[in-house]
């Protein structure tokens, strides 16, 4: 993820992209891949935490399913891309800017097909490679447009790896991402590895992955077809130009990306931070900088959505390396003032699309704002988290909320969080997890006394999604205002207020 506004530079289109090294740029995101027999429930679950600014509003928006004329065409606003669509566009959902004037970037959603996207987990290819394919910036495709053409024409996480890998051919890439997607069964990681060529694995039932902006240290295999799906001309590519051994059997990382000093106190450590929090012997048995962490991890327990909550809210608690104690090092945690929104998307097994899937959406910080559920059958959603921000302040907008609770919080971050927000939070998500609870057994009792009636379904699972979006809201401007009146008297007195 990065700043817009500066790809109105042609020097620096690719910001994030694979050329640029992660101790070079501002902006990065953290992903979690979660397979459906690792969850408490049999879910599957992709999630990522998206990186700007420090202020850079996010909202959120429900595309009606449309019937494009023949010959659309898609004109990308970061560079030169251009696509035709297709005719048929189902509905979706997603987290655009607050202003597309420099692009779109619409990053994470789902659709009526059960289908769950998030785009894109910034990575960067090494100099062999670089020379071999390199990128094509000025019209391959990026993060700007990815969701936008991929996620309202595809079916299935399968098919959706397909398709995209099919226009990384066609079209070229404009950087190297890693993109997510699932479906109530699979979880496919996909990554655009150079200009032209693409690999995607399947994460096993079992397992879990998290990534912070490195390629896979993964041993891929591309004669198991349901495993792994990779371009046409990848194993060729490999043996002609004599990167691996094999074309078909090689280490993803070892081939196609960098694995240095830089990519261990920006990537790796995340990496690390993830997994030692859903696997406790990940912090012994590997250093913080460790090269040799996997990729693929179990779980000591099963995976819930708070699990996968608190993982995006990390900066290293409860260790040395925490920089809100007194830091040991200096590592890149999960949980920064630049998360500008945090998604958790959930598809929950034996219940019809609309029901399974649930987006649970952070806007601004992670550490300080609420990860509000949004089923995908909604077709609205509150005033508060679809309206147009803009970068002045308004406090009709969720993303401001947010981001003001971290404002007022952070100055007096060990007071204010155990006192305040934590406690607040705890409240809230406890309350939206209960009415997740009773609205899910109502929508199923609907669907099943009438599986015709979708309008039906659809209004109430958007009237239950409103209301857990307002209730939010007003909750948090409560804890705000709270919070705004100790901190004018928290402040230190330039004048002896004895006088």
């Amino acid at each position: 993820m990065l700043n817009k506004k500066r790809l109105i530079s042609s020097s620096l289109v690719v910001l994030m992209a694979c050329t640029i090294l992660p101790s070079t740029s501002a902006f990065a995101c953290t992903t979690v891949l979660v397979g459906k027999n690792a969850t408490a429930d049999g879910s599957t679950i992709i999630a990522r935490s998206e990186d700007a600014d420090t202020a850079n509003p996010k909202r959120v928006v429900v595309h009606p399913a449309t019937t494009n004329p023949a010959g659309t065409i898609f004109s990308s606003k970061a560079n030169g891309f251009k696509m035709e669509l297709p005719s048929d566009a189902k509905k979706y959902t997603a987290t655009p800017e607050y202003t597309d004037e420099y692009g779109l970037f619409e990053e994470s959603g789902t659709n009526t097909s059960g289908v769950g996207m998030s785009a894109t987990e910034s990575t960067q290819y090494n100099d062999k490679v670089k020379k071999l394919d390199p990128l094509d910036e000025k019209n391959g495709i990026g993060e700007e447009a990815m969701l936008t053409v991929v996620l309202p024409y595809v079916k299935s996480a399968k098919e959706a790896v397909t398709y995209l890998g099919d226009i990384v051919t066609k079209y070229g890439a404009a950087e190297c991402n890693g993109i997510a997607f699932s479906d109530v069964n699979d979880v496919w990681w996909f990554e655009i590895v150079s200009g032209h060529h693409w690999i995607a694995q399947r994460i096993p039932d079992g397992k879990y992955a998290v990534v912070a902006n490195q390629m896979s240290n993964a041993d891929i295999d591309l004669s198991k077809k349901d495993k792994f799906m990779a371009d046409e001309g990848l194993s060729e590519f490999i043996e002609d130009n004599k990167l691996a051994k094999s074309g078909t059997k090689f280490n993803l990382r070892d081939v196609f990306s960098t694995n240095d000093k830089e990519d261990a106190k920006y990537n790796i450590c995340r990496v690390w931070d993830g997994q030692r929090l859903l696997t406790e012997s990940v912090e012994d048995k590997y250093s913080i900088t460790s090269k040799k962490i996997p990729f693929l991890q179990k779980a000591d327990d099963k995976i819930e959505v708070s699990d996968v909550r608190d993982i995006f809210r990390s900066h290293f608690n409860g260790t040395d390396y925490d920089p809100y104690t007194k830091a040991k090092g200096s590592y890149r945690p999960i949980m920064v003032q630049r998360n500008v929104e945090t998604h958790i998307i959930q598809w929950r097994p034996d219940m019809p699309v609309a029901i399974s899937g649930i987006q649970w959406e952070a806007l601004g910080s992670s550490e300080h704002s609420i990860f509000v559920p949004l089923y995908s059958g909604i077709t609205d959603v509150s005033d508060q988290f679809k309206n147009e921000a803009s970068l002045t302040p308004t406090y009709d907008n969720a993303y401001w909320i947010f981001k003001t609770t971290d404002v007022l919080s952070t100055p007096y971050y060990k007071t204010y969080m155990k006192k305040y927000v934590n406690p607040t939070f705890e409240k809230i998500e406890k309350k939206l997890d209960k009415n997740v609870e009773a609205s899910d057994k109502a929508a199923l009792e609907m669907y099943k006394a009438n599986p015709d009636d979708q309008a039906g379904l659809e209004q109430y699972l958007t009237e239950e999604t409103k209301k857990n979006s307002e209730y939010t809201f007003n909750q948090v401007v409560k804890l705000n205002n709270k919070m705004f009146i100790k901190s004018t008297n928290a402040r230190n007195s330039i004048h002896n207020s004895n006088l």
